[in-house]
């Protein structure tokens, strides 16, 4: 990728023939870079980024730890997601055969827009071109099995839904900010920036002084209390005021994870984070069940 990356309007980025192609939104028609039309209605929209890496933070708003009754960390903690996680807006969101656990995190993601290396707190947003919804999406059947990698709760293909559209980061403020999450409708998760422990400025340097963030790069800012599981046929979607809302519908998938390796299970850490239960609770539900 190139050294920076600018955003100076809100872009999408849709399949149309087979290829990917990048376009404005306006008034429910979709302008391509080459002057073509499409409406929002047809269009088969693809995330609008191309990272190199995706950087997630773990436990980070208030309303989380205390829904876990967890200990503040001193500190963020971080995981990465594939690029292969990537996921758009009205695309199916897939659980995979035998999986029970499959949870919505809605979630403010930041795009880096010029390379990033040791860049000071109050200087890190200056480095981010563009903002957008997004869902890290976990199945946490395997919990027991991830031991904090993260790579096969949060790792799976189509685990991030993110856009439909990137909008410049001078048109939004990751200071002040409202965000939501529906399942059918509902209202799930609510919660504003002053819910977060560490802002988006001060993830981005902290990760920035470990690892070389690159244009396009994508930073995944946590997620409020209220994450559940979601279950065939559910909607769920995520809006952030200012840059809009990603709506996907979860479908079953049938891959077969029983090949190799560790398999889905329902452990106590399971129900402790998929379902806020508490970890004794959790421990007592597991023993109970048998499982």
């Amino acid at each position: 990728m190139s050294e920076t990356a600018t955003v100076s309007e809100p872009r999408v980025r849709v399949e149309l023939d087979g290829e990917a192609v990048w376009g404005r939104l306006r008034g429910g028609v979709i302008t391509l870079d080459d002057g073509r039309e499409l409406a929002d209605a047809d269009a088969r929209y693809l995330a609008p980024v191309i990272p190199s890496k995706i950087l997630a933070v773990h436990l980070t708003y208030r309303s989380r730890i205390e829904e876990y009754a967890a200990r503040t960390p001193p500190a963020p903690s971080f995981f990465m997601k594939p690029p292969t996680t990537l996921n758009g807006h009205r695309q199916p969101l897939r659980r995979p055969r035998g999986s029970r656990f499959l949870n919505y995190e809605g979630e403010l993601a930041a795009v880096v827009g010029r390379r990033m290396k040791g860049v000071a707190i109050e200087h890190a947003l200056d480095y981010v071109a563009a903002y957008a919804p997004a869902n890290d999406v976990g199945l946490h059947d395997f919990r027991h099995a991830d031991r904090g990698s993260m790579l096969r709760v949060k790792g799976q293909d189509g685990f991030l839904p993110i856009g439909p559209e990137l909008t410049p980061a001078d048109r939004f403020d990751p200071t002040d900010f409202e965000l939501r999450t529906y399942l059918n409708g509902e209202l799930v998760q609510q919660a504003t920036a002053d819910d977060l422990i560490w802002g988006v400025a001060y993830q981005l340097a902290d990760v920035c002084r470990l690892i070389t963030l690159e244009p396009g790069d994508v930073l995944l800012t946590g997620t409020p209390a209220h994450s559940r599981p979601m279950k065939p046929g559910d909607v769920v979607a995520v809006e952030i005021d200012g840059l809009g809302r990603i709506e996907n519908q979860v479908v079953d998938w049938d891959v077969d994870l029983s090949a190799a390796g560790e398999q889905p299970a329902v452990s106590a850490n399971t129900l402790h984070v998929a379902l806020a239960v508490a970890e004794d609770e959790a421990e007592r539900m597991v023993e109970r069940s048998g499982a």
